[in-house]
């Protein structure tokens, strides 16, 4: 039995709501109840009552025969952004950092081994997937994600990578535990994260961290270019200063 399910305080029940929540996503927007119960391991019986549940809130849709997440769902993840005072605060320096510089810029947050959109200011399309407020990627090929690793103790950093399936995502790709601990040490030093091609051919970006007025690392911000574009030197020597100055001036206005 899984420990969270031993401690006196889980709610066995909202877990379980939560991962019928989970279970849809781009691949599988529209399910019919066989398929919910399959994804989530749960009987038919139980999943049905999760979606009446939730169909009674309105959280989901139902032709009858399939499900599907409502437009209320997004409230979910908007109680987030609106709890949370840097979701407001970063936008503008976003804007001024990607009119700046001419590219995307976004800042994240760490969850887990991902790392989660904010914010988010795009110029160019520079990714075979679209990049949103709420999108996730892994935080080991990414370069905000490696800023916000960086961070970690070390006790903190091998938990968060026990977790991680090691991906080869292109032939640049780093999966190999060591050689990363060795590069996040090298991001720490450095204060800031470039990955070129990592995580997708043609993606290259740079990234800080962004600290709050009590010196912790509270999220992180980037610039994301195509190769073509702009080299490694340049991402140092125009890029580079512009992020810092943005997340200086982030840190100033961050309530304590």
């Amino acid at each position: 039995m899984s420990p969270l399910i031993d401690m006196k305080d889980f709610v066995t029940s909202l877990a379980r709501g939560l991962k019928v929540i989970q279970s849809f996503d781009k691949e599988h927007g529209k399910m019919s109840l066989s398929q919910v119960a399959a994804r989530t391991e749960l009987n038919r019986a139980t999943a049905r009552r999760f979606l009446f549940t939730l169909k009674t809130l309105g959280y989901v849709n139902s032709d009858g025969k399939l499900f599907w997440l409502s437009p209320k769902i997004l409230e979910l993840g908007y109680s987030y952004l609106t709890s949370q005072p840097i979701t407001d605060i970063v936008q503008f320096f976003v804007d001024q950092v990607s009119e700046q510089v001419g590219e995307s810029c976004s800042v994240t947050v760490l969850d887990g081994a991902e790392v989660v959109y904010i914010s988010r200011r795009m110029t160019k399309h520079i990714m075979s997937i679209s990049l949103n407020v709420g999108t996730r990627l892994p935080a080991v090929v990414t370069s905000m994600g490696r800023v916000l690793l960086a961070d970690k103790s070390a006790e903190e950093l091998d938990t968060i990578l026990g977790k991680v399936q090691f991906q080869q995502f292109t032939e640049h790709t780093v999966a190999d535990k060591q050689a990363l601990k060795d590069e996040l040490l090298k991001v720490r030093n450095q204060g800031y994260a470039i990955v070129s091609e990592e995580l997708e051919l043609g993606l290259r970006s740079i990234a800080v961290p962004i600290y709050n007025k009590h010196d912790h690392i509270v999220a992180s911000i980037n610039v994301g270019t195509h190769v073509a574009r702009i080299s490694e030197h340049e991402l140092t020597q125009r890029i580079l200063p512009c992020l810092q100055n943005a997340a200086a001036d982030i840190r100033q206005v961050l309530p304590v």
